[in-house]
């Protein structure tokens, strides 16, 4: 057993993910004496990308270079990891919580003999047994559950985009790639992608916004977010939402925060009419400045905020929107 840490590099059409580097940022927090940080990158023709990761943290990256691994296929890609899993004999094994990561890391820890802790939204070492603790919601979020694998090896999570704090690059960094040859069969080629359609529409990704303007109950339905909406693009952010408002149809689903939506860090969250469930929380709390406009100041989410406002979110944002505006333009003058 090496006893190093491993991060599967997600890649997509020759682009290196976020989560990936986000983990490796992690991995790197969790190395014990004579660990290393250890780079999975699987794909045709990546090679190339595979420097990026030793900027964001690796200490070394194996790369399996394949045509069979063009395209993401469930079988190819986990007879590849299996196999990099089994040579490396690492103590940790790092996903991101994608729809690649999370067809892809069950197979593998069947295949390996251990388990898996899905969705984690913390990690550390027990610090007397070694042991990764493996924190996620449980029961509907209603409590967090620590996981260990005492008895089986690699330990083994998956991790949702946005949980784990991006590391600073250094563009100075590069190091060793080293290949693994993995031996693909026909019989391994089960599924045949006849094509893939990219999907035209500009998707929102409220991770990367440093100021999102979120709405929930409290909006009162659809017609609620324009305002929201006024409010964001003069402070030069995106609306999110809680659950509530993506359940009841009023908002698109890509803009959900929280544990069955996004998890984001902006520098500024303003929570509006959002009461603050455990689960909404979880995918914010880590927000650098927190504000809550709420008619309730009782809610969990005033507990949680920097700065708590008491009163009608209908009234409060469109005049903090005028406010803005007129100060940009005396700014201007």
């Amino acid at each position: 057993m090496s006893k190093d840490i491993c991060v599967f590099l997600e890649q997509r059409g020759g682009k290196l993910q976020k989560v990936g580097l986000e983990l490796l940022g992690e991995a790197r927090r969790l190395v014990q004496d004579g660990q290393q940080v250890v780079g999975i990158l699987a794909g045709n023709n990546v090679s190339g990308i595979a420097q990026t990761a030793f900027q964001y943290g690796a200490d070394k990256v194996v790369v399996i270079d394949n045509p069979a691994l063009d395209i993401y296929v469930t079988e190819p890609y986990t007879k590849a990891l299996t196999a990099a899993t089994k040579q490396l004999e690492p103590e940790i094994v790092l996903f991101g919580a994608t729809s690649i990561g999370r067809d892809l890391a069950p197979r593998v820890a069947c295949r390996v003999h251990t388990g898996l802790t899905a969705d984690c939204t913390s990690l550390d070492i027990d610090q007397e047994s070694k042991l990764l603790l493996m924190t996620r919601p449980a029961f509907g979020g209603n409590i967090m559950a620590t996981i260990i694998c005492p008895d089986y090896r690699p330990q083994m999570a998956t991790v949702r985009p946005g949980v784990m704090k991006m590391p600073e690059q250094d563009t100075a960094k590069s190091g060793e790639v080293t290949k693994i040859e993995v031996a693909f069969s026909p019989e391994d080629m089960n599924v045949e992608i006849v094509e893939v359609v990219p999907n035209e529409k500009k998707s929102v990704d409220v991770t990367m916004a440093e100021i999102l303007v979120s709405g929930g109950r409290g909006v009162g339905g659809a017609a609620g977010y324009e305002p929201l909406h006024k409010l964001a693009a003069v402070l030069g952010g995106e609306v999110s939402a809680s659950r509530m408002g993506v359940d009841s149809g009023w908002i698109e689903k890509e803009r959900q925060v929280g544990q069955t939506g996004k998890t984001v860090r902006p520098k500024v969250y303003m929570a509006l009419g959002i009461s603050g469930s455990i689960q909404h929380m979880a995918g914010m709390e880590e927000s650098e400045f927190i504000l809550c406009v709420d008619k309730d100041e009782t809610t969990p989410m005033m507990a949680l905020a920097d700065l708590g406002v008491e009163g009608d979110l209908k009234e409060i944002v469109p005049k903090l929107t005028d406010a803005i505006n007129k100060h940009k333009e005396s700014k201007a003058m």
